[in-house]
């Protein structure tokens, strides 16, 4: 697993010199709902080796060499590519002739919109899921066109594209689904990625929340130990493994995005949001929110 973490501003200082690639980085916010496209004509160059930060959706039209984890693959055919961003993974043309479309977005716009949120709780993006989908002429044509549709609609000045190109990407990801993205099977994956796997699905039926009647029930590594039946190091050891996280920076960043959620969209105050959370003091949601998101909670609301 690689130690290194490739974060936006890293990917768009490694594109600085690429002109056909400029991006102006100071348009980029970190905590701030980020998308963004480009054509793939000009990606005649080798990515380091690295986990990244954001979701990467590719149309890959050339021939070139994948490493995924711990696996390689030549690519000689039109094929979707959805990584997981906690796998490694590395990109090398094998022909200057390169076509498609590549987009990335971070987890504030994939969680803004229930359209695109939905994914979460598919089988994409997972640590253990497939990340390779090749397509057939009428497949390519598809997903060529949301693509093109997403590529027009980001150059535009319409005030709501980003509205729009949720809804074609979540087109995109449905024809995905529906070209039946395969699981890898458990007796295939590792001892830490199954367990991960099950610690994840139960993460999952968490939440939403919907009523400070009822709380956040499992709320520590401990906690979804014992519902997971093992030692709560080995599943902290087997989560690391998985996905170079700890289990407790995991269940911050979901609990951080559920009350980010709840300040927005809901019309509970901010000690019913920190008590749902599991805070039994209100004092210690804002100490949690303000530390993270660098707002109290009230700010953050009323902002929204």
């Amino acid at each position: 697993m690689s130690k290194d973490l490739e974060t936006i501003s890293d990917y768009y200082k490694a594109l600085a010199t690429n002109e056909h690639y400029a991006f102006d980085i100071s348009e980029y916010e970190c905590g701030k709902s980020h998308f963004n496209i480009n054509a793939r004509k000009y990606c005649n160059f080798k990515t380091p080796y690295n986990r990244r930060d954001y979701y990467k959706v590719c149309l890959i039209i050339g021939t070139g060499v994948f490493k995924y984890g711990e696996h390689q693959l030549i690519v000689d055919k039109p094929a979707l590519f959805l990584p997981c961003p906690t796998i490694p993974y590395q990109w090398e043309c094998l022909s200057n002739q390169q076509a498609g479309y590549f987009c990335l977005f971070n987890q504030e716009f994939l969680v803004e919109h229930s359209t695109i949120e939905f994914f979460k709780k598919t089988s994409l993006f997972k640590e253990w899921s497939k990340p390779f989908i090749f397509l057939e002429e009428d497949q390519l044509q598809l997903a060529t066109l949301y693509f093109k549709q997403m590529y027009e609609m980001a150059q535009s000045s319409y005030p709501f594209k980003f509205e729009i190109i949720r809804n074609l990407l979540a087109l995109l990801l449905h024809q995905a689904l529906q070209l039946k993205v395969e699981d890898i099977k458990l007796e295939e994956s590792t001892s830490s990625t199954r367990l991960y796997r099950q610690f994840h699905e139960l993460l999952d039926k968490q939440f939403p929340l919907d009523s400070p009647a009822y709380p956040l029930s499992l709320k520590t590594a401990s906690d979804y130990a014992k519902a997971l039946s093992v030692h709560v190091n080995h599943l902290n050891a087997s989560i690391k493994t998985a996905t170079g996280k700890t289990t407790t920076q995991i269940l911050k960043d979901r609990m951080l995005e559920e009350a980010k959620n709840l300040l927005k969209n809901t019309s509970w105050d901010i000690a019913e949001v920190g008590y749902t959370l599991g805070f039994e003091q209100p004092s210690h949601f804002n100490n949690f929110f303000k530390k993270h998101v660098n707002l109290t909670p009230l700010k953050y609301k009323n902002e929204k």
